[in-house]
């Protein structure tokens, strides 16, 4: 059991028409519970350079629990959002696969009861964040994900070279179409398509995937969280440099040639998810991967 509830905010995707039906159900449940209820839309705007799609400042103070209506994406945009507020997400599932959101439509007067009663556990999410090439003077503004960040060939390379490092040791070089970071919360997405081994939430770890390796000899590795990964672009063929593109959680982040570096490291700042229905992690991944 936790601590009972009161005070939440709703994050509405406001590219679907059917939210705000289920945005009306919630706020009535809660308001006729002497709970307060603000809602937010989901809409973007631009900080620093960074995308944003919540503005913290309309958020109340004493808001204990962010509740997000989506899928994945949405979920994974509130968390980046939400990263420096300490705030509990719940996700209800508007979306389709929805391997972060915990509650789907026809469960949702029963999942807000467990929730202000108290019945629920948080689950804490590492994440990723790249601290050199893309930090902003900001810290607000700094480059953080919560499923992956990736390098990707661009323009007319066929492969771009990635060396990796852990502190200053050289772990591996690959030549690849690309490479990802993922989290064990983005196991189950890109990583997992690249070939990258599945990793249960509660791991306090990272997985190095090649995407398209060049080498068959050349797997992922996964790292402590505490390591700093150091990624290097190489340079692939004599005369030309090596082009790239760096997203996090697939948003576009900067471009890369050869000679940059960036460094990704787990930083203290943790997604807080809300878990109600007791269904552990594999029998989802069962359900989930299974689907279809």
């Amino acid at each position: 059991m936790s601590a009972a509830m009161k005070h939440f905010c709703i994050i509405a995707n406001s590219g679907k028409d059917r939210n705000d039906q289920i945005v009306k159900r919630i706020c009535n449940y809660l308001e006729e519970r002497s709970c307060s209820c603000q809602v937010l839309h989901n809409r973007m705007s631009d900080s620093k350079g960074i995308r944003h799609f919540t503005d913290l400042g309309e958020i109340s103070e004493d808001t204990e629990c962010a509740i997000v209506l989506g899928g994945d994406g949405t979920m994974i945009q509130a968390a980046i959002d939400l990263v420096h507020r300490d705030l509990p997400i719940l996700g209800i599932n508007t979306g389709t696969l929805g391997f972060l959101t915990e509650v789907d439509q026809n469960q949702l007067e029963e999942s807000l009861e467990r929730l202000l009663d108290g019945r629920f556990i948080i689950e804490n999410r590492i994440m990723l964040k790249e601290n050199k090439m893309f930090l902003r003077p900001d810290s607000r503004s700094s480059c953080y994900a919560l499923n992956d960040m990736v390098i990707s060939k661009r323009g007319n390379c066929r492969l771009i070279t990635i060396l990796v490092y852990v502190g200053e040791e050289l772990v591996d070089v690959y030549s690849a179409d690309g490479l990802l970071v993922s989290t064990p919360t983005g196991s189950t997405g890109y990583n997992l398509s690249a070939g990258g081994p599945l990793m249960s939430p509660n791991t306090h770890a990272m997985v190095v995937t090649p995407i398209c390796a060049h080498a068959l000899n050349k797997r992922s590795l996964v790292l402590d969280a505490s390591d700093t990964i150091t990624l290097k672009i190489g340079q692939t063929k004599e005369h030309a440099e090596d082009l790239a593109t760096f997203t996090a959680d697939g948003r576009i982040v900067g471009e890369l040639h050869t000679g940059d570096t960036l460094e990704i490291c787990v930083p203290h700042a943790v997604t807080k998810l809300v878990k109600l229905s007791g269904i552990r992690f594999y029998e989802r991944m069962r359900e989930k991967l299974n689907e279809g």
